[in-house]
């Protein structure tokens, strides 16, 4: 799908616009599956030295055979880079991709990807979406870049109010972050198609080993790779996955003229976490499972937010379009922000943090940190309130997880009698 920006000039290289040198594995028959692919990635691919795994090439620059001759497909970094283009072939791969390009943070993913809006274009994101995109689609909206609208695409009559407004760009996350509302992407990407727009999936809750939303219709994906794709909580980056090798060329062209390219070191490393992602993903989901039968058990809980549960209103949908259930939790404490302190306090195994998708176990409080910065009222309006915590579960000992959510849950509940038996004596004294 093309963009009204029109054709720029770019140096396009194999590796951004195919999968992962190497990653084929012989004819369509016998070709090996995305997880040997991906595990395999850029093996054998050092001709000089012979080592299995492939080198980081930190160099900024490339020799030129003469002036304006190169040697090869590199001049420039930030323009392309050998470590770079791996994980770039590797996403693509997972994500089913014609390519991907990859960025030096989430942020600055979802940054190119809206450089293929202008002046008086539309853009529909979900009411509830991450803190840091509601905050730059607010930001480029107030200042003219583009026009947003924000919505609940889940909700009955999106659909039919997408198709009057005719958006140039229609932005989905799904699991909702941290509400864990569950989109219907086909449904989207269909209608997308039918009124030109570009479908846009955030797909950094769950990954390609749980979600694939370009087999789905979907022209865009986008990743926070510092999450669930590195998984270890020690690169930021980002990255975008293209159905269509004209709308990637595009993005491709943004990412250089910006100068947000992955870091090479970063790229190695994520390329890393790669390799492991499907067996740490099981992991992940085993867990969660289990932290939700804790949460769902407990009088301190109001809700609990995860769509492997019946009860969840896309539990249906996610069913058909996910392969896993992930393993991002969020719930409503009973009692409020009073509550909330009293389960943070003295937590051993879930480290209070932003991020998510790493080994280790975290818990945020999205009012005060994840969705900060979107005003109270916006934040009230999406449904988060001070009583919500969103846990991003990791792959600890299952028992250990489950014993300390316990405590919490314990003190958060005894938080919440003892303000109840000091409301009722304040009514005797009244």
């Amino acid at each position: 799908m093309s963009t009204s920006n029109g054709n720029r000039p770019f140096k396009s290289h194999p590796s951004r616009v195919r999968p992962a040198p190497g990653a084929a594995g012989g004819s369509a028959g016998t070709r090996a599956s995305r997880v040997t692919r991906t595990v395999r990635a850029g093996l054998g691919s050092d001709s000089p030295h012979r080592s299995v795994m492939p080198p980081i090439h930190l160099s900024s620059n490339y020799y030129f055979d003469a002036p304006g001759v190169q040697h090869g497909p590199y001049d420039y970094t930030r323009t392309a880079n050998p470590t770079r283009d791996l994980v770039a072939g590797a996403l693509a791969g997972l994500e089913g991709g014609c390519g991907a390009s990859v960025t030096s943070s989430g942020m600055s993913a979802i940054a190119v990807v809206t450089r293929l809006l202008s002046a008086g274009d539309l853009l529909m994101a979900p009411r509830d979406c991450y803190g840091g995109s509601h905050r730059l689609f607010s930001a480029e909206a107030a200042r003219g870049s583009y026009d947003v609208r924000f919505f609940d695409p889940w909700a009955r009559g999106a659909l039919e109010l997408a198709g009057a407004l005719r958006p140039r760009m229609i932005w989905l996350e799904t699991p909702s972050n941290p509400l864990l509302r569950i989109t219907d992407i086909a449904a989207w990407a269909r209608l997308a198609r039918d009124i030109g727009a570009i479908c846009v999936a955030d797909n950094t809750f769950l990954s390609p080993v749980n979600q694939r939303p370009l087999d789905l219709g979907a022209d865009l994906v986008v990743h926070s790779t510092t999450k669930f794709l590195n998984g270890h909580s020690d690169v930021v980056g980002g990255a975008v996955i293209a159905a269509d090798e004209g709308l990637l060329e595009e993005v491709a062209w943004w990412t250089n003229a910006m100068g947000v390219s992955g870091a090479p070191f970063d790229a190695y490393l994520t390329l890393r976490g790669l390799r492991t992602l499907h067996a740490r993903s099981r992991v992940h989901e085993e867990n969660a499972l289990r932290v939700v039968g804790v949460l769902a058990g407990s009088d301190a809980v109001a809700r609990v937010n995860h769509p492997s549960l019946p009860e969840h209103p896309g539990h249906e949908i996610a069913g058909r379009q996910q392969t896993g259930w992930g393993s991002l939790i969020s719930f409503e404490l009973r009692g409020g922000r009073a509550a909330v302190d009293a389960f943070v306090d003295g937590i051993r195994h879930f480290a209070l943090a932003e991020s998510l998708g790493g080994v280790e176990s975290l818990v945020s409080h999205p009012w005060t940190m994840t969705h900060a910065s979107i005003d109270e009222p916006a934040r009230v309006a999406a449904g988060i309130g001070e009583g919500l915590l969103r846990l991003s579960v990791g792959i600890e000992a299952a028992e250990d997880l489950e014993a300390d959510l316990r405590r919490a849950l314990e003190r958060a509940a005894r938080v919440r009698q003892a303000a109840g038996r000091e409301t009722v004596a304040a009514r005797g004294v009244a």
